[in-house]
């Protein structure tokens, strides 16, 4: 192929495991177009990504690499990009820049501070699993995402940030409109700015009054004691990346493994006899059905050669998690099939090297602490009738809803 010959990806992401199928039989990496027609390479399978990923010639920041950054005001349609790459954080710097603000957001994950928020996840689980119990008792058909899967890491992160109630419901509409991708009209895009620029500055402001134990506040202080170290740009889009990523990853994480369980009763047998972990569920969750099934953008600082195929220096790329984690070629002529079975803790969904998430450790613990209380509370959970839908996303990698009877 050539890169003329690019592949529209879906913008509803409707089903991204064929997609990427599709994709991987054309090749390693492969030409494709973006919603709203935003030029970029798709790497197909679990060795090319991780390669990409790990390549110092590989970049994060638009400004520096990306050869259409200058014309991005010509493309309208392209608009929705910019809550991706056209932010200054860790998404979206390079080398000392992406170090810098790393090193200023990671002593807020440590296993200490994890450990410490384990009471906090076990009190807003017991909470919410009783509410559920309340509202199906009858036998009623409830929606695991929206009563637990999605207030659970929400609450816990807003927590963690000193995001006060009454800006709850906003932050969480700012981060699903970020990630809604079907719709690349200038309108949205402008949307989400506006959405931005008025809900975090909020925050900022807030916190700025009225200091608390939180993220929020010390990253303030970080940026009040020394600008050099944190910009106000940087504050406010530190702010937007580690909030999002770090209740909306976690919303998909619990909502697929449940799926998962729940269609293969084997597994779930298997697990209630202790025959598998937890920690194999979650794995295996991330491996097959990732949180996130492609993250826009890495830029090519060099024309990288990959099979036969070379990605001129200044181009885009994607990386594409669930291409990886569906790759026969890593994981077996089944990789497609959920099976906790196969120990594959090697998936990419948390990244890798430098750029691996720094909040898998308070993700898992919540996933891990979830998913047991609600099989023990549940026993008899099953998915009610009718098809489940995927988030309108080529990025989120998710279910609109999880409708389940808790009783047989």
């Amino acid at each position: 192929m050539t890169p003329t010959d690019r592949i529209a990806l879906d913008p509803f992401g409707a089903d991204i495991p064929a997609e990427s199928a599709r994709l991987r039989a054309l090749g390693p990496v492969v030409p494709v177009e973006l919603p709203g027609g935003i030029p970029a390479w798709a790497p197909t399978g679990y060795d090319v990504l991780k390669e990409l990923i790990l390549d110092p010639q590989v970049s994060r920041d638009p400004r520096l690499h990306w050869k259409l950054w200058p014309e991005i005001g010509e493309h309208p349609s392209w608009g929705w990009i910019l809550g991706w790459v056209g932010v200054v954080n860790m998404l979206s710097t390079y080398g000392a820049d992406h170090a810098r603000l790393r090193k200023l957001v990671s002593p807020s994950f440590t296993h200490r501070r994890t450990e410490a928020m384990r009471p906090r996840v076990e009190a807003i689980t017991a909470e919410l699993l009783a509410e559920l119990e309340t509202a199906g008792a009858g036998g009623e058909v409830v929606d695991v995402k929206a009563g637990f899967a999605h207030p659970l890491p929400m609450r816990i992160i807003c927590d963690l940030f000193g995001v006060p109630d009454e800006m709850r419901d906003d932050t969480g509409r700012l981060i699903a409109a970020i990630m809604d991708t079907s719709d690349p009209s200038p309108e949205h895009a402008a949307f989400v700015q506006q959405q931005i620029g008025t809900v975090l500055p909020a925050l900022i402001a807030h916190r700025s009054e009225h200091p608390g134990d939180d993220l929020t506040t010390e990253l303030i202080r970080v940026r009040d004691e020394d600008g050099d170290r944190l910009s106000d740009e940087e504050l406010l889009y530190t702010l937007l990346l580690v909030i999002g990523a770090g209740f909306e990853t976690t919303v998909n994480l619990i909502g697929n493994a449940v799926v998962a369980l729940l269609r293969r009763p084997e597994q779930l047998a298997a697990v209630r006899a202790e025959e598998i972990g937890w920690d194999a569920v979650v794995d295996e969750t991330l491996r097959v059905h990732p949180s996130i099934a492609s993250l826009p953008l890495r830029f090519a600082v060099t024309d990288l050669k990959v099979g036969n195929v070379t990605i001129p220096a200044g181009d885009a790329i994607i990386t594409t998690y669930a291409a990886a984690g569906l790759d026969p070629a890593h994981y077996g002529p089944d990789a497609d099939v959920f099976d906790a079975t196969r120990g594959a803790d090697d998936h990419l969904a948390f990244g890798i090297g430098v750029h691996r998430c720094i909040g898998a450790p308070l993700a898992r613990m919540e996933a891990l602490t979830a998913l047991p209380a609600l099989f023990d509370r549940f026993p008899e959970i099953r998915l009610a009738e009718g098809e489940l839908r995927q988030v309108p996303s080529f990025i989120a990698f998710g279910w609109q809803e999880v409708p389940v009877r808790l009783r047989g």
